[in-house]
This record gives structure tokens, C-alpha cells and sequence, in this order.
């Protein structure tokens, strides 16, 4: 039977969960979008089986698997040959090997692995990656046999690499580096060297006479990636070239003896600028198992991890809590002072600086809370108006500036408890394509607010969270570096195709575990309740629907598993976080002591009348003169502010004396001096104040002229007279034409709410439907109706 016909049948046999779930990891139905599309189970098989929807499915699995779906194509090509290129009318199933052939290869007569292949294969064939029928044939998608070398991490062949690379001058240098006998052309001294290369034998023991430069590089190329960037060669035509080029010896080599022994011998070919390759003979050759297929079916064992410290969880706690506050304490800051955006993005740097200075947070961690606020829907941009243009000009109208201001949805998460809080921003963490504290460039500023554009930051949050599961309870990866190169190695067990160890996947995995411990989610190299949550949540494909984010607001009514894994991750926050405390301890030295989160009713009353001075297990205010001329000028009385200072004093105790005169005292000098709203006119019963404020340096800009003993005017407007005399330490009030106090209380600015719904992700635009479930529903009704 056709591979077609058979995966067609197979998939009318699934139920409508089983084929969403399917449509999902095949990234349908946006990836038919602008395509033939999927409107039958014939037409989904046939997509089903193209490279690309396969290739999709690959980069989900872990290396057991990969090793498992490989090996097949693997012994295809020893059983059949390589798959000829092109290679029109060729079925899957005319690859097929044995089931039995696969398990003896991968497994021998091991009963716990041949059970674990056997479980992997169940896997990959409800994946459409072994097809069916699932009997004793196994046959994969034509692209596995293409790309199997190259998945296990071999190069090409060594006769494709020497012919697309080099003119026959080249092939003749790289046979006299092998000792082979002059040949009449090129087609025989390639042979030659084909030959040669081709033989494990030969190859193994030229390399046991190579210096030990060019066997230590071997020894990282062998096991993959077989890509080395090197200077070792030139395009033939200069460095830009279009095309296929030919590559010369550079004259001067590459500065690294041991990559130029190896590319005189053939055993590195270029095949871009600045790249070569080792031949798949070579790799072939060099491998303990040669071509052998391999599998592991389980992580390397974690090196370097150590037993928990008693309170473990605790730490955790105060973390998630101080998460909560500072995340609070940003957000608050830039609704009060709402910072410029750039034309080019990003925030403006000098508004880092002073929300540094606001908040007290290193700029490292501004930038991230601004970035995690933002993919969470709780900032935006927000374009000022342009004036309209006069006159008939025709230039352009300029383009507005803008600012980031809260959204729609801000209030509402300001008001929910600690855990409603944090839960939109660890989702948001969870899924945004972005590591938010790495930046590879050194030598350019880092931003905040850059469009999230790293595909491959959240695999490597997944797998590194895996990897941490593995742990035994009550352990925690150490610090050191060969424990971060054991968890990035077991991460990329989970993940094969996207983490690759490295010195660049080595910084963003320290970055992404050092957001994760800022969060709550780490703590002592150890996974806490709400890290086992958030890979729950991962694990139900929440990071398929960005940039709407599971958890920060869409509604997740048809998307079951994700709705589950979205109320685990509350429960957990919920468990971990304590209510948040209505009241504070106030104290003599003028303090206000809250311990644990503060609820929101009780931050807004204490930032309006004290400074925060501290964050952690208890959260400190400081109450000042000017901190109580600013509650004053925000429309409370003395009385007033006395009063809810105490209905918020914990236990019902009496406030300090101290703080009842300090809050007296201040209230009695506020006002002594009134801006009138005219253009502008000051006046206080105070005549010594006036004169005093006629003749201030620091008001010279207001222009100030004494017309009364007890009356200055100014050409400065009521708003501008207000702040200077503020800035100069003066305590004025907004007094209205008719001699009341005006509250001085500015609008509050917010951005539309831009979060997507989660049917956007799954197709974007088109007719057809529009989520993985409407189509499966669709699909296997047309089939029942055949």
C-alpha cells in the first residue's frame, strides 16, 4: 500500500484530541496558510509526509528518539543505498526495514532498552514519524533519509564535498598531502582520494600519526556538528560571490597548524566562506560505534549536584514574593512617569537611568521587568498626539512620538494577590521566544523593549527545566562550571536539535537559570513547585501560541490541556504565596514594616505618603516631610491621613507619636503660599514667605514680581509655578478662582490591551478553520461523510 493511503487510513482511525494534538506539533493549520490547503485526510497525509511539516516534528524530539527515527533511515541506506537526489516516485515504504532488524541494532538482546526503543517507536508513530501500518515494517518520511547523516551529525560524502569545493589544481595538492601516486587528471586523483578516505582502516591510521593540534580538533568534530568556522580557505573570486564558487588554499594558511594538516589530506572541505566540513567517511571512520546505529535512551547523569540547604523552599517563597514587589514597583514607576520610547525601539536609555534611580533595581533587572511587562500585555506604546498640520503643505506629517504607559489590563492585575500577579508574568517568561538578560553583542548597549526574536530561547528554557526535573528530590545543581556544562548536556538530551553545546548556548543557559531564580522558578539549582509547574505548562505547547500568552489573559476554553496546566501553575503560585498583608508595623524611627507582600489598597496609601527604602521577607518604608507634603498635595488632610494610617496599623495599635507630629507639623506650613489659576499669581498670608520667594536664585525662571505684601505674580503658567516651587522645597497648593483647593490628581494614561487570542497563532488570516481542533473536527467529519 502506498505511504499515502496508509497514513490516510491510519488518521481517519484517530480521535478528534489525538488528531488536534497531531495538527498542533505539525504547526497546523498555519502552516498551510498560502498553501494547497488541508481540506481531506488525503490532503493532510500528503502534508503530513512533505519535508517540511516532518522536519517541523523533528525539532520536538528528544535524542532518544531522534536516534530511534534516524537509525531507520540509517539502515535504509545500508539495506538500499543513499536515497538518489531527486528522487521522483520513490515511496516511504519502498525503504522500509524490519522492526525486529531495528531493536537487535539499537538494542541487542537488552530487555529494559529494547523496552525503551520499543517506547520511543510507539511515540514517533503517533507522531507520524514512524508510518504506518505500525507492523513489522518500518518505513519514515523521505526526509529522514535525506537528512540522516546530517542528523546524526556527519557530514556529506567526501566525493560530493571535493567536487562542489575545489578545481582539479586543489585535488591534486590534497592527493601529494596523502602520499597518493601522481594521477594523469583530476577524476583519477580524486578517486584516489576518495578511495583512501573511504576506508576506516587508512583513515584511522593516518590520524594516528597526525599532530596532536589537528587530533584534538577531530576529537570536537567527530561527534557533530561537523562544521568548523576557519580561515583555511579563499573564494576563488574574492569574498562576495554568487552562486557556486570554487575555494583556494589560503597562502598564508589559517594560523592553526592543526586545521591546515587536516585540510591537506581532504578531512576538512570548505563549503561556504569561512566554513569547512569533515567528510562523512572521516566522522564515519573516527566513531567508537562507526556506522552502527546508536541509542541513549535516558539523560547523562547529572554532575556536581548537592543536597538542598534546610529552607530551601522558603528562599523559593521570597523569591516569587520579591518577584511580585519589584515587578509592582517598576510597573507603578512608569505609570507615574511614563518613559520616552526611541524612533529606533527601546526604551531611551536616560529613562533606564531614572527608573534605576526610581526603583532601586540594578538596570539588568529594569530592562527584564520592562520586557516580561510588555509580552504580558501590562505596557505599551502609547503615540502622542501630532498637532494637525496648517496651511496646505504638503511635507509629511512627522512621526508622533510615543511613550510607555500601563494598559487596560494594569489596573486589574494591580489589584489581585501576589499570586494573580506573578502568574501572567511566569507564563510570559515561559513562552516568549526571547532570553531577556542576554545580550551577545558586548560592544552595544543593551535595550529594553526589542522585539522578542530567538527562536530558539524557549526550547532551552523547556530542556533546561527537564533536565532539572531529573534531579533526585532534595538535590540541586551546584555552582561551578562543570556542573553548568553537565545540566547544558543533559538539556540537550531533551532537546538535540535546538540546544547545541557551546560557548554562546553555555551564556544563554546562565542567563536563562539566573531569570529563573529571580523569579521563583530555581532555587538552589533545584526546580521549585512553581519551576515543576511551569514545565507542565510548557510541556502542554502554551509557547505554540505567542505572542498570546496562556495564563495573561486569553480565553483558554477550547484548549483543554493548556487551561489544566494554566490552573496547576495558579495552585502552585497560590500554595507558595501567602495573602497578601493589609497592615504594616509602624515605628518610632518613622519606619512602616510590612512583612510579606503588601496588598495593593496598602502599597498605594504607603507610596503616597512614604518612601520604599527596602524589599525582601518584609518590605520598609520610610515616612518623610516631603513624603507627607506629597500625600497633602494629593488631596488628604492631616486628619485624614492620620486616620488611615492607623485603621492600617497592625493589631490595632496606637501610631507612634512621633509620626502623628511629624504628619501635624507638615500640615500646618502646607499651603502657607497659593498658586491662583491666572497667569499666574502666588499668594501667601505669609509676607516674610513672599519676600523670601521674591528674591529665591532658584525661581528666577518664574519671573516673580511682588505686587502686594502677601501677592507675586508670575508669566509662568500655574503647572510650571507648581513644580519649581516644589523643586526650590517650598510646599504650594492648586487654588482654584473660587479659593478652593484644587486635588491635583493627573488622569491616568493607558494603552489599549493588544493581546492576541489564541486562535490567532494557529492561523493567522485566511478562510479555512482556525485552530487545530475546528480542523480535526472538520477533517474526520468529511471522512465519515465519504
Amino acid at each position: 500500500m502506498h505511504s499515502s493511503t496508509a497514513l490516510r487510513d491510519w488518521l481517519a482511525t484517530r480521535t478528534p484530541d489525538q488528531l488536534a494534538e497531531l495538527l498542533r506539533q505539525r504547526d497546523l493549520p498555519a502552516a498551510a496558510s498560502g498553501a494547497r490547503e488541508v481540506g481531506s485526510l488525503g490532503g493532510l497525509a500528503e502534508h503530513l509526509l512533505g519535508d517540511r511539516s516532518a522536519a517541523r516534528a523533528l525539532g520536538l524530539l528528544d535524542l532518544a528518539e531522534l536516534q530511534v527515527v534516524t537509525s531507520v533511515a540509517q539502515l535504509a541506506d545500508q539495506r538500499y543505498g543513499p536515497l538518489p537526489e531527486p528522487a521522483p516516485g520513490v515511496d516511504p515504504a519502498d525503504r522500509a526495514v524490519g522492526r525486529a532488524e531495528l531493536l537487535d541494532a539499537l538494542a541487542g538482546q537488552d530487555a529494559d532498552r529494547r523496552r525503551a526503543a520499543e517506547g520511543c517507536l510507539e511515540r514517533l508513530a503517533e507522531r507520524a514519524l514512524i508510518l504506518p501500518p505500525h507492523g513489522s515494517r518500518l518505513a519514515v518520511p523521505l526526509v529522514l533519509h535525506r537528512r540522516s547523516a546530517r542528523l546524526r551529525g556527519l557530514g556529506r560524502p567526501v566525493d560530493q564535498l571535493l567536487t562542489d569545493a575545489f578545481n582539479a589544481a586543489e585535488i591534486h595538492r590534497i592527493a601529494a598531502g596523502l602520499e597518493l601516486p601522481a594521477a594523469r587528471s583530476r577524476d583519477a586523483a580524486q578517486r584516489a582520494v576518495v578511495e583512501l578516505l573511504a576506508d576506516p582502516a587508512r583513515v584511522r591510521a593516518l590520524v594516528a600519526d597526525a599532530p596532536q593540534d589537528a587530533r584534538d580538533l577531530l576529537a570536537a568534530l567527530v561527534p557533530g556538528p561537523p562544521l568548523l568556522a576557519t580561515h583555511c580557505f579563499t573564494a576563488q573570486y574574492g569574498y562576495y560571490t554568487a552562486g557556486r564558487t570554487k575555494y583556494l588554499f589560503r597562502a598564508a594558511g589559517s594560523g592553526d597548524p592543526g586545521t591546515d594538516w587536516l585540510a591537506e589530506r581532504g578531512m576538512l572541505v570548505p563549503v561556504g566562506t569561512e566554513v569547512a566540513e569533515l567528510p562523512r567517511e572521516v566522522g564515519t571512520a573516527l566513531r567508537p560505534e562507526g556506522d552502527r546505529p546508536v541509542f541513549t535512551p535516558a539523560p547523562p547523569p547529572l554532575e556536581g549536584s548537592v543536597e538542598l540547604p534546610r529552607g530551601a523552599v522558603g528562599e523559593a517563597e521570597a523569591a516569587a514574593a520579591a518577584a511580585v514587589s519589584r515587578a509592582e514597583l517598576l510597573l507603578r514607576a512608569v505609570a507615574a512617569r511614563p518613559p520616552a520610547l526611541r524612533k529606533a525601539g527601546g526604551v531611551a536609555v536616560r529613562d533606564i537611568g531614572r527608573l534605576v534611580k526610581a526603583t532601586g533595581l540594578p538596570e539588568v533587572h529594569v530592562r527584564f521587568w520592562l520586557d516580561l511587562a510588555a509580552n504580558a500585555d501590562l505596557v505599551a506604546p502609547l503615540p502622542d498626539e501630532v498637532p494637525a498640520p496648517r496651511g496646505r503643505s504638503r511635507r509629511p506629517a512627522p512621526q508622533p512620538a510615543a511613550r510607555l504607559v500601563p494598559t487596560e489590563r494594569y489596573d486589574g492585575w494591580l489589584a489581585g494577590t501576589p499570586a494573580d500577579r506573578l502568574l501572567p508574568l511566569l507564563a510570559t517568561w515561559a513562552v516568549t521566544p526571547e532570553v531577556f538578560t542576554y545580550w551577545p553583542d558586548e560592544d552595544e548597549t543593551p535595550v529594553a523593549l526589542v522585539a522578542a526574536q530567538d527562536p530558539g530561547a524557549v526550547p532551552l528554557r523547556g530542556a533546561l527545566l527537564e533536565a532539572l526535573a531529573d534531579l533526585p528530590p532534595g538535590r540541586g545543581i551546584g555552582p561551578g562550571p562543570v556542573s553548568s556544562a553537565s545540566l547544558l548536556e543533559a538539556a540537550s538530551w531533551h532537546r538535540p536539535l535546538e540546544v547545541v553545546p557551546g560557548e554562546e548556548a553555555a551564556s544563554r543557559a546562565l542567563a536563562t537559570l539566573a531569570e529563573a531564580e529571580l523569579l521563583g522558578v530555581v532555587a538552589h539549582g533545584a526546580l521549585t513547585p512553581v519551576g515543576h509547574a511551569l514545565r507542565a505548562l510548557l510541556r502542554s505547547g502554551a509557547w505554540r501560541y505567542f505572542p498570546a500568552v496562556p495564563g495573561a489573559g486569553p480565553r483558554l476554553h477550547s484548549h483543554p490541556a493548556v487551561a489544566a496546566a494554566v490552573r496547576q501553575l495558579s495552585d502552585a503560585l497560590a500554595e507558595l504565596l501567602p495573602p497578601p498583608r493589609t497592615t504594616a508595623r509602624f515605628q518610632a524611627d518613622l519606619t512602616a514594616v510590612v512583612t510579606g507582600a503588601p496588598a495593593p489598597e496598602l502599597t498605594e496609601l504607603l507610596s503616597c505618603c512614604a518612601v520604599r527604602e527596602s524589599e525582601g521577607h518584609a518590605v520598609v518604608w520610610r515616612i518623610t516631610a516631603s513624603s507627607v507634603r506629597r500625600a497633602l498635595d494629593s488631596g488628604l488632610d492631616a486628619a485624614d491621613l492620620l486616620q488611615r494610617l492607623s485603621e492600617a496599623s497592625a493589631d490595632g495599635l496606637p501610631l507612634p507619636q512621633p509620626l502623628e507630629y511629624l504628619v501635624k507639623d507638615t500640615a500646618r506650613t502646607h499651603g502657607r503660599m497659593r498658586v491662583v489659576r491666572s497667569a499666574c499669581c502666588i499668594r501667601s498670608d505669609d509676607e516674610a514667605l513672599v519676600l523670601e520667594l521674591s528674591r529665591a536664585r532658584a525661581l528666577a525662571r518664574l519671573d516673580l514680581r511682588r505686587i502686594a505684601p502677601t501677592v507675586l505674580v508670575s508669566t509662568a503658567d500655574p503647572d510650571t509655578a507648581l513644580a519649581a516651587l516644589r523643586a526650590a522645597g517650598y510646599a504650594p497648593v492648586l487654588e482654584a478662582a473660587s479659593g478652593t483647593t484644587v486635588v491635583e490628581r493627573a488622569a491616568a494614561e493607558r494603552a489599549p490591551s493588544a493581546m492576541p487570542p489564541l486562535s490567532h497563532a494557529e492561523h493567522p488570516a485566511g478562510p479555512g478553520p482556525r485552530t487545530a481542533a475546528a480542523l480535526a473536527a472538520r477533517l474526520l467529519g468529511s471522512a465519515q461523510g465519504r
